[in-house]
């Protein structure tokens, strides 16, 4: 008899048999697009559908996903829906620039995030991480917002890897305030939904604008001063992501205006994708006893022993696979559609074929991916195995998305892992993490994949400690 404990289940929309039409989908769309999907979108490999009279196809199979993202991509730009929401905050930034300027900034950006630069930052992961740590050292347990304490701890650990720290913050609350920054204008609005010029006015977005104008004043006074510094001091300022951009300001590298965009992008979107991604393993572990139990064996084994936090994501396998599964449940990037610029055309190896004509919305989607029966086993249960060595060949490379694929996938994947292991193994070493009677997060799609309401949740020091 197996005596294994059931595999915890976290909360998910249940996919309805018919998915909302119409004015109902519009009202889903506007409050939680991760509600929108109906069954077929977890069940079969492809779902033609209608969006607001417009045709637009869910694909879900691997192949297929590999063919639009990486064997064709040059026929599948950007949605115009993202881009109607993401254009205006980040402009030309990494995640939002098309063409040429995409390529320029890309070229120019890769040293920095190559996995053997990336590795160079485990030192001040670690720092930062032991640093913000000090704030659950108390005698008593707390409850705390483990959502906003996961925003506030990665923000500080990009600022001091990428900006050394020198980011033009002038309140604490900086963290907190780059948060209701992409939640206000990163909201899909109905005239985003009908594809309407970026001039019509997004009611939704109202009074974020002076927010979006003090941040980008902000990012000009942080190159301001890193500019000055440069003039003063020359190459003995810190050789950081910053002071990278500055030094391909010019004509024949990015413009200001470019680099301004790209700051922006990495201060604002850098840390939340992976922030979101903390608080929800730290809940599903919180759930699953005997995964945090085989976590907390291995990361006091490992912390117990000389092994440098460079080598932290290499020596601890449960604590990666917790954090790739609950990028699986919860994809940190729920949705990474394209469109098709030319008709085309793709044949299944049974045979079927699937024809796109010009325009037609490409709706590739981690959340369902993740969660579709033909794929997984048990999709919707945390089971952190699947990503331990011995199992992970059987994961086909396309059917899990966290970080994108193809030419645009995530520049950061590397650094957001390893900064990921190190933060979990420094605050389960010392703390538990646990439910408490207000604990009943729901998933909801702004930007990224959040708990609605936060994450309280109970904060104590490990017995070993007491």
């Amino acid at each position: 008899m197996d005596m294994r404990p059931l595999p915890f289940e976290p909360p998910a929309p249940i996919p309805p048999a018919v998915p909302p039409s119409g004015l109902q989908l519009l009202k889903t769309a506007l409050r939680n697009p991760l509600e929108l999907w109906g069954e077929q979108a977890y069940t079969q490999p492809w779902v033609d559908m209608s969006l607001l009279g417009q045709r637009a196809v869910i694909i879900n199979d691997p192949a297929l996903i590999r063919y639009v993202m990486v064997e064709n991509s040059s026929n599948y730009e950007m949605s115009a829906v993202r881009q109607l929401v993401l254009k205006p905050i980040l402009r030309d930034g990494l995640l939002t620039a098309e063409g040429e300027v995409w390529k320029r900034s890309r070229k120019a950006m890769a040293p920095v995030f190559t996995p053997r630069h990336a590795k160079g930052f485990a030192g001040q992961m670690l720092r930062m991480t032991e640093r913000y740590a000090r704030k659950y050292e108390q005698a008593q347990p707390f409850v705390s917002n483990i959502a906003k304490d996961m925003t506030e701890l990665t923000f500080d650990i990009l600022s001091e890897t990428l900006f050394s720290g020198e980011i033009a913050t002038e309140t604490e609350e900086f963290a907190q305030n780059v948060d209701k920054l992409l939640h206000r204008m990163g909201r899909v609005d109905p005239m985003d939904m009908m594809i309407a010029p970026a001039w019509v006015p997004r009611v939704t977005r109202f009074g974020g604008r002076k927010m979006l104008n003090d941040f980008r004043r902000i990012v000009g006074k942080t190159m301001d001063a890193r500019r000055e510094r440069m003039r003063i001091e020359g190459d003995a300022v810190p050789q950081d992501f910053l002071t990278l951009l500055l030094k391909l300001e010019g004509p024949d590298g990015l413009s200001q205006a470019e680099i301004d965009d790209n700051i922006l992008t990495f201060i604002g979107a850098g840390h939340e994708t992976t922030a979101r991604a903390l608080a929800w393993t730290l809940y599903c572990v919180a759930n699953a006893p005997h995964v945090r139990d085989r976590m907390e064996a291995e990361i006091d084994s490992v912390l117990g022993s000389d092994v440098e936090p460079v080598e932290w994501l290499d020596k601890m396998p449960m604590v990666r696979a917790a954090f790739e599964e609950a990028m699986r449940l919860y994809p940190p990037a729920p949705s990474i559609n394209r469109a098709a610029i030319k008709a085309d055309s793709w044949t299944s190896p049974s045979g079927e074929t699937l024809t796109l004509e010009a325009g037609t919305p490409i709706l590739v989607m981690p959340w369902t991916l993740h969660r579709h029966t033909l794929y997984w086993e048990r999709p919707r249960a945390f089971m952190p195995e699947r990503f331990l060595p011995e199992n992970r060949d059987k994961i086909h490379r396309f059917q899990y998305l966290p970080f994108g694929a193809g030419p645009r996938v995530c520049i950061g994947a590397t650094f957001a892992m390893q900064e990921a292991v190190i933060a979990l193994s420094v605050l389960m070493h010392g703390f538990r993490f646990d439910m408490t009677p207000e604990t009943h997060p729901w998933p909801v799609q702004k930007l990224t994949t959040q708990p609605n309401g936060g994450l309280p949740m109970r904060v104590s020091l490990r017995e070993r400690m007491q």
